[in-house]
Parts: structure tokens; sequence; C-alpha cells
């Protein structure tokens, strides 16, 4: 993978925690929190500066949107990791539809 082509990688650590903050209208000290928390682990550049990826980024947001509603910070990583898992789910349910919906009609398979 390129230099240019790491940037269009949704995983790919490129907004600092300053740029971070602004994007999404929150104090670095958030981040610190969710970072301390274990909820995202940002990469650290050689002078130990916080690195977040767009991923990381959308998680934050939601985070950002539940505990806005009141939710402390723990219920908030419960709910997104639920949410993650429920989409995952989902995919994985449509893969399989699709798959049966591939297969020749009237032959069972054993």
């Amino acid at each position: 993978m390129s230099g240019l082509d790491r940037l269009d990688n949704e995983d790919y650590p490129s907004v600092t925690m300053g740029r971070a903050a602004e994007l999404l209208g929150v104090q670095p000290a958030f981040l610190r929190r969710l970072d301390a928390a274990g909820i995202l682990s940002p990469s650290r550049t050689d002078g130990n500066h916080r690195l977040y990826s767009r991923r990381q980024l959308e998680i934050a947001t939601r985070m950002r949107a539940l505990v806005d509603e009141g939710l402390s910070l723990d219920a908030a990583a419960r709910i997104v990791g639920l949410q993650d898992d429920l989409g995952a789910a989902q995919a994985r349910i449509s893969e399989l539809e699709d798959e049966l919906d591939s297969r020749p009609k009237g032959k069972p398979r054993r």
C-alpha cells in the first residue's frame, strides 16, 4: 500500500488530537478520557502525540452523542459495542441470505 493509498484507509491514523477535537466539537480531554478508558487506542507518534483514524473518529462521535444524552462513558461504550455487534450480525445474515439465494433451486444440500 502506497503512502497516498493509506489515507483512504479508514483505519489509518492520520488526525492529530487537536484536529480530532476540533472536528468533533469536543475538548481534547474527552478524547483523553476515551483513551484512558480503553475505548479508543490511538496510535502514537515518535513524540508520543495521539493520532486518530477515521474509524476512531466515528466511534468518538457516537460516544459523544450518547454522553451528551446523559449516559456514563461506560454505558455509552457498551451501547456502541452492542450496536457494532448487531451491525456485524446483520451483515452476516445478509451474506448468508445472498448465498442461499444464489444456490440452484430444487437440489437440497446435504
